[in-house]
């Protein structure tokens, strides 16, 4: 298992704005937002586990946009992890 982090000083647009101009929050934004402002947590890492062996689908998107997003809007990193897989045990398409 690699993993690969993504400093969000690496993605541009940090700002926590929407394109209207408004702040972009959700549930899962604001309780970060808790846990930073009370000091429970000094910083953000999330990660992005894709799954090797099965198909890209629109949950995996939702989910890259969730976790780069979140480490971006609070100064935290997402790590990406790459599994190896065995091609011997893979199933041919």
């Amino acid at each position: 298992m690699k993993d690969a982090s993504v400093s969000s000083a690496d993605v541009e647009g940090a700002a926590k704005t929407n394109p209207e101009g408004g702040s972009r929050t959700h549930f899962i934004s604001n309780m970060i937002q808790r846990d930073v402002d009370s000091g429970k947590h000094s910083s953000v890492v999330t990660r992005f586990p894709p799954e090797p062996n099965g198909y890209l689908h629109i949950g995996h998107a939702k989910s890259i946009c969730l976790n780069f997003g979140v480490a971006r809007d609070f100064a935290g990193v997402t790590n990406m992890r790459f599994d190896d897989t065995n091609p011997v045990k893979e199933d041919q398409e």
